[in-house]
């Protein structure tokens, strides 16, 4: 009767320790090798593809950091289109969008970071300050992933967003400048937060870098204006 007894044990033991397998969470993506900081250990993805879409808090990282080795090898400045993230792929490319203000910029991953709770990206100085978030410091975002660097083409669909108005008839007006130099002009519609904004974007370029070359050309004029994909 004792063995009985233990034998029944046993079982309700594998039992409970089978149910607690079962509910494991299982990442849909690869890792790739482990790398510890502060005592933490953490284990990135290998591979994400176009398919990772994150919300969460964004900061940024700029003058302490300027000049210094990031996670990739790379020198980070603190005037390019980088972030870091504790787990996307080194080299993916991540449109982030401010969801405070619906502004977005287009960043490359070349660092590991944030680790500070809460937090699921660093933007370098240049991205937050398209994004309208320097002041704050931080900023609720989206980020979706375009894919890794060696893949994606940098082809697509890009726009520069060179405006947002409260007044269409304000947005109408810049359309009517933009369109005398030579650019191909849309003014569209956005909801935030129940207020009406009328964007001015100029558009659309086939290749990132085109898009690039275009809002060098204008932020002089327009430094808030930034590019963005759809």
């Amino acid at each position: 009767m004792r063995n009985f007894s233990k034998i029944i044990f046993f079982l309700l033991v594998l039992a409970i320790v089978s149910g607690c397998a079962s509910k494991r969470i299982i990442s849909p993506y690869p890792r790739a090798k482990a790398y510890k900081v502060y005592g933490k250990t953490y284990r990135p993805y290998a591979s994400v593809g176009h398919h990772y879409v994150e919300v969460g808090m964004a900061s940024w990282y700029g003058p302490g950091f300027h000049g210094k080795r990031t996670a990739s090898g790379e020198i980070y400045n603190m005037y390019a289109y980088t972030a870091a993230h504790k787990f996307l792929p080194l080299q993916t490319r991540v449109r982030v969008t401010n969801l405070e203000n619906g502004k977005q910029v287009i960043v490359r991953i070349n660092d590991r970071g944030p680790f500070v709770k809460g937090r699921i990206i660093d933007l370098s100085y240049a991205a937050a300050k398209r994004l309208g978030m320097i002041p704050a410091g931080v900023a609720r975002v989206k980020i979706e992933t375009l894919g890794n660097l060696d893949k994606y083409k940098l082809r697509g669909r890009f726009y520069v967003q060179v405006g947002a108005f409260v007044n269409k008839d304000n947005a109408l007006s810049l359309k009517r400048q933009l369109e005398s130099k030579g650019y191909f002009v849309r003014v569209s519609q956005k909801q935030t937060q129940g207020h009406i904004f009328w964007r001015v974007q100029i558009g659309p370029f086939t290749r990132l870098s085109t898009a690039e070359m275009n809002s060098k050309k204008l932020e002089n004029r327009f430094p808030d204006c930034f590019i963005f994909s759809d």
